[in-house]
């Protein structure tokens, strides 16, 4: 913490402030794209994407999952950002993206027992029928078996994204395009949703 709390504190004196590029972001956020990923520390957006301040608006949480409408209008931090990511600041990008060694994952994989941490399996519960025909096997966090199940839930959250009324009317009308990825921690790699439905590296 000593670290952070260090570097937190020369920040100031380590970014130049005077620029332009500073100065402009006190004056409104114009993010390219939504990225939803899981809340894995190792995963960080703006590194991944060489992202610049105010390019990509972050949705992050265990699993990278996106909750179901509600037609209800019930209170969602997940559901607000989209609504304001989409509504508000216009953006005609969309990026779920799961990644390798997924922690959310593997216990849904393998099964675990979650019974001591009530509200993470309730939460989770929202990714499990979707996922259902790939679970209950015990495997390794590497094993290629979570991969399958990080992929298919890339593929689930995708498409609970659609129902959103939003998301549907701009995907209709052709402003809006949405985006799967599955990150490799260990390699680097960043594998994209093709229109077949299968994950490939494409070349840069």
């Amino acid at each position: 913490m000593k670290a952070l709390l260090d570097r937190a504190r020369s920040f100031k004196r380590r970014v130049d402030f005077e620029s332009g590029e500073y100065r402009k972001l006190a004056e409104g956020q114009f993010p390219e794209a939504l990225f939803i990923t899981c809340s894995d520390s190792r995963v960080i957006p703006a590194l991944i994407t060489g992202a610049r301040p105010g390019e990509i608006f972050e949705l992050r949480n265990a699993g990278n999952i996106v909750p179901p409408h509600d037609e209800h209008g019930a209170a969602s931090g997940e559901a607000a950002t989209i609504e304001y990511a989409l509504e508000v600041l216009g953006v005609q990008d969309v990026v779920v993206c799961g990644h390798s060694h997924c922690g959310a994952m593997g216990v849904l994989k393998r099964g675990t027992d979650l019974s001591g941490l009530p509200r993470v399996d309730a939460w989770l519960d929202l990714a499990r029928p979707g996922l259902a025909p790939l679970l209950g096997d015990a495997v390794e966090p590497e094993d290629p078996a979570v991969r399958d199940v990080v992929q298919m839930n890339v593929r689930n959250q995708l498409a609970a994204l659609r129902e959103y009324p939003t998301a549907r009317q701009l995907l209709d009308t052709g402003l809006l395009r949405l985006h799967g990825w599955y990150y490799e921690i260990d390699t680097g790699q960043v594998h994209e949703l093709d229109e077949d439905g299968l994950f490939r590296v494409h070349a840069s």
